[in-house]
């Protein structure tokens, strides 16, 4: 039998609102924060690392392979590989999938994965390969099409949320009462504390010095079943799916550190 695979170390930056807090940190900055503060706590210096594996979605603008320069930024040597994923909401998970796949067929001996996105950096774009003879120029919002937008059924993520709430006559109201118990829940854990072992602070340079982000923007404190349900549907005019009780959009990243129980143990890491 194979040894088993373990996280000797993981870390995650503070999740930023939409053009909040991180806003001005491409996807592969924040990668990095948490690429090497997951290797602090496994206690792995960067030079031993065998590839690292990043999922992303929104990439246009980003640069070469965005993984990569997370990679080299967190000071992992240019000689072990980084490489993206992109399975939409799955990819971070699917890279920590392919990390473990990877050891356990002994391609490799440790290796980084998770995910990290900016959803803030998304840029628009226009297709000005050919010029534009005359009329206006329509600019596509990448994060909208290459993230939001069902490339088969030509709709926004929205309007599938829509489809199950139909499918599954899930009413407005029991997808708001969802809605609040989960931000309650959030509220209450970041109030005791519970997301602070996980989290790496991140520090903004602005003008007026530097700012440490060190907690969630997302969870919204004080929501109530009434405050959500005054808010009108976005996707559909009688439909039931609103900014309150949908997905959000945010910026963050999150890291993970892969290595068999044997080489744990021969390193004297404790999983």
């Amino acid at each position: 039998m194979k040894d088993d695979i373990v996280i000797v170390g993981a870390a995650r930056t503070p999740v930023g609102s939409f053009n909040g807090s991180l806003a001005g940190l491409p996807a592969h900055e924040l990668g990095k924060v948490a690429i090497q503060e997951a290797l602090k706590r496994a206690g792995v210096a960067p030079a031993v690392i065998s590839e690292v594996i990043m999922g992303q979605i929104l990439t246009a603008g980003q640069g070469q392979n965005p993984a990569r320069q997370a990679s080299i930024g967190a000071g992992i040597p240019v000689e072990s590989p980084a490489w993206g994923v992109n399975q939409l909401c799955g990819s971070g998970l699917r890279s920590v999938a392919l990390g473990y796949q990877a050891i356990l067929n002994g391609d490799s001996e440790i290796v980084v994965a998770g995910g990290q996105e900016s959803m803030s950096q998304a840029p628009h774009c226009a297709h000005l390969r050919d010029g534009t003879k005359m009329g206006d120029l329509k600019l596509i919002d990448t994060m909208i099409k290459d993230g939001l937008w069902d490339a088969f059924n030509g709709y926004h993520m929205g309007n599938t949320a829509e489809n199950v709430a139909k499918q599954w006559q899930i009413t407005r109201q029991q997808q708001d009462e969802f809605a609040v118990a989960s931000q309650n829940k959030a509220e209450a854990a970041q109030k005791a504390g519970k997301f602070k072992d996980e989290i790496v602070p991140v520090t903004i340079k602005t003008r007026k010095g530097e700012v440490v982000v060190d907690s969630d923007e997302y969870p919204k404190h004080g929501a109530t079943v009434d405050s959500i349900g005054k808010l009108r549907p976005a996707f559909d005019k009688e439909g039931t799916v609103t900014a309150g009780n949908a997905s959000g959009v945010n910026d963050g990243a999150a890291a993970v550190v892969l290595m068999s129980e044997a080489e744990a143990a021969r390193r004297g890491i404790t999983p």
